[in-house]
């Protein structure tokens, strides 16, 4: 076990957390199935936590009146230590509080606090961002788990297809270099289906940037299978490793990279949600374990 981790037990459901970038680290059902992607060398990462950007910015840099601070993709919460509020054998809280590293980075006042929970073969993951300042607190939050592919051996990943709540009929965007590009792109969703294939990744993450569903099933034709649904985000990314990685990424996303031919001030920046001094907003997802029927 990780050091500095929490195990949660409920109902045929174990999840485990670090207190490194607070990210789960381990997913496992009633009979000891690993779902969760072990951070091999194709990529060091499990489920990282996307704060306070999701994606890029252009030049990796932040602008902010009349200043620049550099900010990598993703941001920084995925590799910094967050402390723990609460422990239990159900639930657990960690928070991130800024500090003057972060603000070297991101010169604003903030608490991001997240909840971990486990019941009924569900755990349920909830960010709350609050602004601790008084300025209006600019930021970007998402969700980056990444599930094996396939979920159990045996199974080609060919078999496995995202099936979603409502069709998905709006263009997809892509990236380059990390930037979104301007040009919308068909859609490889055919109604509520997208088919996986490793090919799908070529050109980097698929992103449904209006999407029509709050929920999406991972699954063969048997064996086991994962549901997911989500609140509060507005942005859907799906991701594997380009040229092939045994994991998939879906992504629930309150922001996306920068539009390749943005460099302005920060606060301007598409997708930002925008809080109040003293506000603060709630975010969710929920991560349900299954079996096929015929599985």
């Amino acid at each position: 076990m990780p050091q500095d981790s929490q195990t949660l037990h409920g109902d045929g459901i174990t999840a485990t957390i670090v207190a490194q970038g607070a990210e789960l680290v381990s997913l496992r059902n009633a009979e000891g199935l690993e779902f969760l992607w072990q951070a091999g060398p194709e990529w060091r990462r499990h489920s990282p936590v996307l704060f306070p950007i999701v994606g890029r910015l252009k030049d990796d840099q932040l602008r902010h009146r009349g200043r620049t601070y550099p900010m990598t993709q993703h941001g920084f919460a995925r590799d910094r230590q967050f402390e723990w509020a609460e422990r239990g054998p159900r639930s657990c809280t960690l928070v991130l509080i800024d500090d003057a590293d972060s603000r070297s980075h991101y010169p604003f006042a903030f608490r991001l606090a997240i909840n971990y929970s486990v019941a009924d073969g569900e755990l349920s993951i909830r960010f709350e961002i609050t602004n601790t300042g008084n300025e209006t607190l600019p930021a970007s939050i998402g969700a980056h788990p990444a599930f094996n592919w396939p979920l159990r051996p045996g199974l080609a990943k060919t078999d496995y297809r995202l099936t979603f709540a409502e069709a998905e009929r709006a263009p997809i965007r892509r990236l380059r270099d990390g930037l979104l590009l301007a040009a919308p792109q068909p859609t490889p969703v055919d109604g509520k289906i997208l088919e996986l294939s490793e090919r799908l990744f070529d050109d980097d993450a698929v992103i449904l940037d209006r999407p029509a569903s709050v929920g999406v099933r991972y699954a063969a034709d048997r064996g086991a299978a994962i549901e997911m649904s989500w609140h509060g985000f507005q942005e859907l990314g799906i991701w594997s490793k380009p040229g092939g990685a045994p994991f998939l990424c879906i992504e629930p996303w309150h922001g996306i990279a920068s539009p390749a031919d943005f460099d302005g001030e920060f606060t301007e920046k598409p997708g930002l949600m925008l809080i109040a001094p003293a506000a603060a907003r709630a975010l969710g997802y929920q991560i349900r374990l299954r079996q096929t029927q015929h599985g």
